[in-house]
């Protein structure tokens, strides 16, 4: 039989997204809303390691809804990959009466909240928070629709500046392991090609799709390249192997770097985090424990921690034939 649930614990770990914060406000007002205590721990698994929290009510998360990063503050927590790490945190959580997680973050996060819940009995809900949108078991992660929207629009500013000086331009955009941000705003922003990490389309078909783009007129092109993409070490060795053999073209390289992890998360990305949320803390209180809870064909759904870890969730290749195709 499940234990009652009357305290909840709210943590975000890893990277920052836009909507984090939405999430929390989102964990927190679900609290209230079903008379559970709603406990905050900052800089994520090290603030369970080391009692650093607040008391939390929907008082204390108004305003926060329209902002980017995070009120609880973000960490990677060494410690606690440590069984000694993990035993504090659950010493902390029972000292003040925590009975239930949930973790706000991307696979790290669900890895340690899913080991730590096997080990101390502890419910967790992870809520998939990450710009990246690699987490399988929802189709959309809380800050990559902003990420989308922020990179298109420095993409757009670019492509200014390339066309009134007839210059080639490779835009490093984020995504070490995936290339849905690549994939996606590079459509988006007609680039003339998208390098991701998932296809290595080598450095021949690179100069060929150039030189293609040369031949048909344009005087200034947009690759937007992944920053796990293959193809050569960095996005610095790819413009120099194109000056080196298509000295025709002027260059250029901007890496756009963390500035798309910021901003007010989009209405799509509050939107997402206030659903996911309010679902976490209903599937705690229905005794549910070791599941992440996602958006799946517009409908939220819970999916086991084995599953979102270890799952497929494929970069859509139809994007592919369609940049190739537009690109003409």
């Amino acid at each position: 039989m499940a234990k009652e649930i009357r305290t909840i614990g709210v943590m975000t770990s890893g990277g920052d997204s836009p909507g984090m914060n939405a999430a929390i406000r989102a964990v927190a007002r679900a609290c209230a809303y079903y008379n559970v205590r709603c406990i905050g721990f900052y800089r994520g698994f090290q603030g369970m390691i080391e009692g650093d929290h607040c008391l939390m009510n929907a008082r204390s998360v108004r305003n926060i809804i329209s902002r980017g990063g995070t009120i609880l503050k973000s960490a990677r927590s060494k410690e606690f990959r440590a069984s000694a790490g993990r035993k504090k945190a659950a010493a902390h959580l029972k000292e003040i009466g925590v009975d239930a997680m949930v973790l706000i973050g991307g696979d790290g996060t669900f890895r340690g909240g899913q080991i730590f819940s096997e080990e101390y009995d502890i419910p967790v809900i992870g809520v998939p928070g990450t710009i990246d949108n690699d987490i399988a078991g929802t189709n959309f992660t809380i800050g990559y629709d902003t990420a989308l929207n922020t990179v298109i629009d420095a993409i757009d500013k670019i492509r200014d500046t390339a066309s009134s000086h007839d210059r080639l331009f490779f835009i490093e955009v984020m995504g070490r392991d995936a290339g849905f941000i690549a994939l996606n705003t590079g459509v988006g922003a007609g680039a003339e090609e998208i390098l991701i990490p998932e296809e290595d389309l080598g450095l021949d078909r690179l100069l060929e799709s150039l030189k293609r783009s040369k031949r048909s007129g344009k005087s200034s092109s947009i690759v937007v390249v992944g920053e796990g993409d293959k193809i050569g070490k960095n996005v610095y060795e790819l413009a120099d192997y194109v000056t080196d053999n298509l000295p025709d073209y002027d260059v250029r390289v901007t890496v756009l770097g963390h500035m798309q992890r910021g901003g007010s998360p989009s209405c799509f990305d509050r939107t997402l985090a206030s659903r996911l949320c309010v679902k976490a803390v209903e599937l705690l209180l229905d005794g549910e424990k070791n599941v992440m809870v996602g958006l799946i064909n517009n409908k939220v759904a819970a999916t086991s921690f084995d599953e979102g870890l270890s799952g497929d969730h494929a970069i859509n290749k139809e994007l592919l034939r369609i940049s190739d195709i537009l690109s003409t």
